[in-house]
């Protein structure tokens, strides 16, 4: 029966949703969650710029197929596929929830989910870093963008501000590990269970600041039960159609494992971080709330998945490395069992 269990992961993460919408944290906490979640979210950077050396590092930046895949998938299937939703159901949906489902589908990819999940799967860390972070930036601009051309809406955005908080949060926790790996470097890769807690640790106290914010704002009470489960729907036939794409894409054409890994999770995720500001900017005075619940709803959702398939890659990782150490322990009795009789030849 386990095997039809989430995992433990998994689990906490619909405990955490849980208690955020039994207990969602208010006042001084909600702001101290916020501060807490950004710090672990900044520790995981430094961990990871001290853990990998700088060519790894610099290695990600030498796949440009790979991250224009992931742009690609980013920024022009996301919204292929919700304009296409909106058009074969158009009546599913009241118009603002399919104005939000529009506008998670222009965000940029999240950065420590993403980068999270490809640790936890084994993959091509380095390249998640650059690919996850160029998308943030790029989202800057593309994301008002796009929201102009398909929601037909003027913005003004503060980009410089959000340049400036993604290269303090993210860039520069990453640089200063790097810095400091010759002399911490060593000690965190053998103590690599550091690494994970704080991967597993950061994303859920995203959750929970994240679920605390839509619950005091109240936006599950905007609209009946029937609508919201037509949401989810939407959202699951959406990111399910995008995860498929990149599975199978990846796999078409060839990528290398820790590769197909970084195009699935980065290429799949949308970022609550950076959607919260930038919806309060574009919709301010016209229902931003709504306009969120979609993107509220798509992060959770993509969190509990993602966590089902990264925690599957790396089984399978992990079961062909256990067959191919039995055959290598198979060889060698066999080895220790021929030479007495070569011997005795």
């Amino acid at each position: 029966m386990n095997r039809f269990l989430p995992d433990h992961f998994t689990q906490l993460l619909i405990g955490t949703v849980l208690l955020a919408t039994l207990f969602p944290a208010t006042g001084s906490f909600e702001h101290f969650m916020h501060l807490a979640s950004n710090a672990a979210i900044s520790l995981l950077f430094f961990l990871h710029g001290a853990k990998l050396s700088r060519e790894a590092a610099l290695s990600g930046l030498k796949q440009p197929r790979l991250h224009l895949l992931t742009l690609g998938s980013t920024f022009i299937l996301f919204p292929l596929l919700g304009l296409a939703l909106k058009s074969v159901v158009p009546d599913l949906l009241t118009p603002q929830l399919w104005m939000g489902v529009l506008f998670v589908c222009t965000l940029s990819s999240t950065v420590q989910s993403s980068i999270g999940f490809t640790s936890i799967a084994r993959g091509n860390v380095p390249a998640a870093i650059c690919g996850a972070t160029a998308s943030n930036l790029l989202g800057i601009v593309i994301t008002p963008l796009l929201v102009t051309l398909l929601l037909h809406r003027h913005h003004e955005a503060n980009g410089l501000s959000q340049v400036l908080s993604i290269l303090l949060q993210l860039l520069l926790p990453f640089v200063l590990g790097n810095l400091m790996r010759r002399w911490i470097g060593e000690w965190i890769n053998r103590h690599k269970v550091i690494v994970n807690v704080v991967d597993r640790g950061g994303i859920l106290l995203s959750v929970y600041a994240a679920f605390s914010v839509a619950v005091a704002q109240g936006v599950w009470h905007l609209f009946p039960p029937g609508q919201l489960a037509l949401l989810v729907l939407v959202n699951a036939v959406l990111l399910g159609a995008v995860l498929l794409i990149t599975t199978f894409g990846a796999r078409a054409l060839k990528m290398p494992r820790g590769d197909e890994i970084v195009l699935v999770f980065c290429g799949s995720k949308k970022s609550l971080a950076s959607g919260i500001p930038i919806a309060s900017v574009l919709f301010a005075g016209s229902g931003a709330a709504v306009v969120l619940l979609p993107i509220m709803l798509f992060h959770q959702m993509q969190l509990m998945l993602c966590a089902v398939l990264a925690r599957r890659y790396a089984a399978q990782l992990e079961g062909v490395e256990a067959a191919e150490a039995a055959d290598a322990a198979e060889v060698a009795a066999a080895g220790k069992a021929g030479a007495p009789l070569a011997t005795s030849r």
